[in-house]
């Protein structure tokens, strides 16, 4: 009896050591890791759908909210947060606002666009910065070297294209789209020619995103100066609007690459 009741506490400690183990901890993070990945890669979908209109507007309209407030809420569990305006990033490394498209407005165009619109949206609720890029190669013609898109804010990618190829009638190309929860802001990074960040992954202003190219529709034609095409949505009741950004990027701290190395929280 004696024996029995050893044997019991010693295949108790056991699993108790084991427990504490960091293999135990490695297989918990693993499987909260999977579970926290499925909002990340539902939202892309729900992007996706709303991209290639293969969803309704209203149906797109009443999802939204919910889905984000759950990114929301996981943002924060996992350590994310707010960054206020003095800490953003000019998104082009080595370059400046000067370099931002010069017509009217900045090429800023509010009017005609809608979200939920998708690749067939109208307006141009954005800010092209132009590299120096004369015989469109994709790298800067002073230094010979591709020009890094940093993130301007803090936040968590939650969509973005990857696979994009010439002749795709998809205008941003491959792009990225970044949720900020504390400033209630999505930012879209287009036209790049390269990703380095993915789904779910939680960025600080100045990480690095990507490298400007000349991907999406009009981007890749002769006519078209290499650029990354920046924009800023402010959730404004449930519905993503276009913001005017530009004084925020003439104030925002230019860099001539990133800080720190890509955040892989």
């Amino acid at each position: 009896m004696n024996k029995i009741r050893i044997a019991k506490i010693i295949r108790t400690v056991i699993l108790y050591l084991l427990m504490q183990c960091p293999v135990a901890d490695a297989l918990t993070d693993a499987t909260t890791s999977l579970d926290d990945h499925s909002i990340y890669t539902s939202f892309n979908d729900f992007n996706t759908r709303i991209r290639d209109g293969t969803i309704s507007k209203a149906e797109a309209r009443a999802e939204l909210s919910g889905k984000l407030a759950a990114i929301r809420a996981e943002y924060y569990r996992r350590g994310g947060r707010g960054y206020a305006q003095t800490e953003w990033v000019f998104p082009v490394a080595g370059y400046s606002s000067k370099t931002i498209e010069k017509r009217g407005k900045h090429g800023f165009v509010a009017s005609g666009y809608d979200f939920f619109s998708g690749n067939s949206h109208g307006g141009h609720p954005a800010y092209d910065i132009f590299i120096r890029d004369r015989n469109q190669d994709n790298r800067d013609d002073r230094t010979g070297r591709a020009v890094q898109v940093l993130s301007m804010t803090g936040g968590v990618v939650v969509a973005l294209e990857n696979e994009w190829r010439q002749g795709s009638k998809l205008r941003g190309g491959r792009y990225i789209w970044i949720y900020d929860p504390a400033n209630n802001l999505m930012i879209y990074y287009a036209h790049n020619a390269e990703l380095f960040v993915k789904l779910g992954m939680i960025v600080k202003p100045g990480d690095l995103l990507a490298v400007i190219g000349r991907s999406g529709l009009n981007a890749a034609k002769h006519r078209s100066p290499t650029h990354l095409h920046f924009s800023v949505l402010r959730l404004t009741g449930g519905q993503p609007l276009p913001m005017s950004v530009y004084s925020e990027l003439q104030r925002a701290k230019c860099l001539s690459k990133p800080p720190y190395p890509l955040s892989h929280e």
